[in-house]
């Protein structure tokens, strides 16, 4: 058994690190480059970058910032925002990136992933999956969006995480929309729900902020990893005390 991994994510807006709550509200909070060194040297097992504003203004992922700090890293990078086409992922690969994150274009294109998958590896795709969940609904439900968290489209969150492994994705980045900024803890209900279905790892992401947090995330929804960034950009916390308390709590991270 491959050991759980503690992944921080920088999203990035005109090259600057930025974060609000619920995909709204950014502000800014560094440099990409500067912060996705210091989690490293902190222990952080990968880093994920995301131009969150790539889509939204039609445009490709800033090579530049990619290529300066994939240059800075030594653990595994995923790079997404923007990405459109199998000749998008193999630029950014060339740029540095060891994974590339797909969201917007694989649900216009769900054949996309096996297209990625073919050419690169399953290893090198990931599918980002931004769900959020539909009110009042028993069992819940959830609705899938786009362009940053922006547009539901008529895809439910489950069975469309599903199909993505199914079509070639190697990975699932697993986003509760909902719980994104809150530091409530995971939608553990949709992670579990995910990584009970699909035979590649889920990263859980959208809540944490507590070593508590991120045990739930991976002992009770089965994630084979989770991802946070706020609560560390803000300085309450940092990788080494997170994984301190999960060795605590009997799980030991890479």
């Amino acid at each position: 058994m491959l050991r759980p991994r503690l992944i921080v994510c920088l999203d990035v807006k005109d090259g600057r690190v930025v974060k609000g709550r619920r995909f709204q509200g950014l502000r800014d909070v560094g440099d990409p480059v500067e912060l996705a060194a210091r989690y490293e040297a902190d222990g952080a097992d990968e880093i994920v970058f995301l131009d969150v504003s790539a889509t939204l203004e039609n445009r490709g992922t800033f090579l530049d910032t990619v290529t300066r700090t994939a240059e800075a890293l030594f653990v595994p990078l995923t790079v997404g925002g923007g990405v459109r086409s199998v000749e998008d992922i193999a630029t950014l690969l060339r740029a540095g990136a060891d994974k590339v994150g797909l969201n917007s274009a694989i649900v216009r294109d769900p054949a996309l992933l096996g297209r990625a998958a073919d050419a690169f590896g399953s290893q090198c795709v990931v599918a980002s999956v931004d769900a959020a969940r539909v009110p009042g609904e028993t069992p819940p439900r959830w609705t899938v969006h786009t362009h940053g968290g922006s547009r539901p489209v008529e895809r439910e969150g489950v069975a469309w995480a599903v199909e993505c492994a199914e079509r070639g994705a190697g990975e699932v980045l697993l986003t509760s929309i909902d719980q994104d900024g809150a530091r409530t803890g995971y939608d553990l209900d949709l992670l579990a729900a995910v990584s009970g279905r699909v035979h590649v790892p889920v990263i859980a992401s959208g809540g944490a902020a507590h070593a508590g947090h991120l045990y739930d995330g991976l002992v009770r929804g089965g994630a084979a990893a989770v991802l946070l960034a706020g609560v560390l950009h803000d300085g309450l916390t940092t990788v080494q005390s997170l994984k301190e308390g999960l060795h605590e709590r009997g799980v030991h991270v890479r």
